[in-house]
């Protein structure tokens, strides 16, 4: 048995029963896989729950990001660190991510769960994703910039009221925030609301109230999904898996156990 915090290659974290159901977690833009803690703690004792940092963050920070790399890692998890086939939950950068596996290789994705990536980077969105980017490089690039936005980086993962250690790993992990302006070209003109059409399992678009930006276009989402869903979670913002964890943990278990055969 993996125990919460065991790590499988350098880049991944392992949790939970080997032969239990997998799920495997795909972080957003500038943080790490240790963004997903609280879920991979909290669903340990029922599931085998994997975690890969993507390129350009923790242990892949050598190279930028860029989605066939991303895909690359997905599937070295999915060829060595679960048994074929797992849920795939993603937060923002992650969700397109997940996306775009679901989309290439739906017979190993068992469910989906998106959550701050229901805005489709087409149109007037695929401008304002490349102009987001630009803006993000610029403000990033200098030292003092990169150090101010870790240290705001760090003080917002101090007032989530996190368990200490937690807390601490999240820190440690570092913040890599050129990454946000090396994914939104990777993203931008990417029509991810009709490759979500073509896979064919459940998707639960799980979003934070707050987060008006990533959460625009989620009923045409769920709508283009075979089976889509919303669920909101109150009073939280983009990265919602921190804002409510236990609440994010919670319905993520209840999706998997509505949706995913007992194994």
């Amino acid at each position: 048995m993996n125990l919460p915090g065991e790590t499988g290659d350098e880049g991944t974290d392992i949790a939970g029963q080997a032969d239990a159901q997998s799920i495997v977690f795909v972080h957003g833009a500038m943080m790490t896989r240790k963004l997903w803690l609280p879920q991979t703690r909290g669903l340990a004792a029922e599931y085998h729950t994997v975690a890969p940092d993507l390129p350009g963050h923790g242990t892949r920070a050598g190279k930028p990001f860029r989605m066939e790399p991303a895909i690359d890692v997905l599937e070295s998890v999915f060829e060595t660190d679960v048994d074929g086939a797992a849920v795939l939950v993603g937060l923002s950068l992650g969700g397109y991510v997940a996306t775009e596996y679901a989309y290439r290789h739906p017979g190993q994705v068992d469910a989906l769960v998106l959550s701050g990536s229901s805005a489709n980077p087409v149109h007037t969105l695929r401008l304002g994703t490349r102009l987001s980017g630009g803006l993000a490089r610029l403000l990033t690039k200098p030292t003092l910039g990169k150090r101010a936005g870790e240290r705001l980086a760090a003080r917002w993962v101090r007032s989530r009221e996190l368990p200490p250690d937690i807390e601490r790993e999240l820190i440690d992990s570092g913040f890599y925030l050129t990454q946000f302006g090396d994914a939104a070209p990777a993203i931008a003109g990417e029509d991810f609301r009709a490759k979500l059409s073509s896979y064919p399992g459940s998707t639960l678009l799980l979003n934070g109230e707050n987060d008006t930006l990533m959460r625009r276009g989620e009923r045409a989402h769920a709508e283009a999904a075979r089976d889509g869903r919303i669920e909101v979670l109150a009073d939280a913002g983009h990265i919602c898996n921190l804002h409510r964890p236990a609440t994010y943990t919670d319905r993520v278990r209840r999706f998997v156990q509505r949706t995913v055969p007992a194994q």
